[in-house]
């Protein structure tokens, strides 16, 4: 495939039929089955791309960028040009998979917000083992539809490629993996709250499933919440604030972002409602 990390894509993105049905990549072969594989066209290698990018903290090591909603964080199937990580090549981003260099760890396309991105081999090494200690602290606000049980929660459930839509994640998956997220209440409107949401694992698809799982599916998401809820054209989630400990110096980063202008009026208009 050319990579090990390009055959677990096409894997995880449904790409890699065995007997004519996707398979998880932990699937063992007997012998005697057809596997048939979607390549992707070659992709054109890295280039710089002008994009107006809203950098909220950075030095020499790393920077902490503010991602607009409908932009694609790395190359994939797909998206061979226009990501984040286009844009970031003049930031000089490094370290990683070669095709999405700094990218320490990802948002949804149309999940606005903060991430930290990596500008040498060694800060990303040191940033990921941050994430897998969970020391980074990635907080969300998620404006929801439902009746909360409580003022704050932890959700504690195993999350995978779904089971019966290859599209989607969810609880009921072959592929379980841990997943953790807490939440805390910032604000009730009526029928609908606003939840600051904390992740201590990175699932794919977290949030938006862990949330639905608990009856309190995410305003304007169309896969797993509630489509066109608010005008929404998108869910809301938004990275709000990013904090850890400076791979390097031990200075406490500790950045936040105000929610964009779609969610900001969508907001609004719950008030208005409730």
């Amino acid at each position: 495939m050319g990579s090990r990390a390009l055959a677990e894509r096409l894997i995880a993105g449904g790409a890699v039929l065995v007997d004519g049905e996707a398979r998880a990549k932990s699937h063992r072969l007997e012998g005697g089955e057809d596997v048939v594989v979607e390549l992707p066209a070659d992709a054109p290698p890295l280039e710089a791309e002008s994009m107006d990018l809203d950098v909220a903290w950075e030095d020499e090591h790393l920077l902490v960028v503010d991602k607009p909603a409908g932009i694609v964080v790395h190359p994939g199937v797909g998206h061979a040009t226009g990501t984040l990580v286009h844009g970031l090549i003049e930031h000089d981003a490094a370290g990683g998979d070669e095709d999405r260099p700094g990218i320490v760890h990802r948002l949804d396309r149309d999940t606005s917000g903060l991430l930290v991105v990596a500008r040498s081999d060694e800060a990303y090494e040191r940033l990921q083992e941050a994430i897998r200690r969970r020391q980074v602290e990635r907080r969300y606000l998620a404006l929801v539809k439902g009746t909360l049980r409580s003022r704050s929660g932890r959700i504690e459930a195993p999350i995978g490629r779904d089971r019966t839509d290859k599209s989607r994640h969810s609880l009921d998956t072959p592929t379980p993996r841990e997943a953790v997220t807490t939440f805390e209440l910032v604000e009730v409107l009526g029928a609908r709250a606003l939840l600051d949401v904390k992740l201590e694992t990175g699932r794919t698809h977290q949030i938006r499933v862990h949330l639905q799982a608990i009856d309190l599916p995410v305003c304007g998401d169309p896969v797993y919440g509630i489509l066109g809820d608010l005008g929404l054209e998108r869910q809301f989630l938004h990275a709000a604030r990013l904090s850890f400990d400076h791979p390097f110096t031990s200075e406490r980063i500790d950045v936040e972002s105000p929610l964009p202008e779609d969610l900001a009026a969508a907001l609004e208009r719950a008030r208005g409602l409730a």
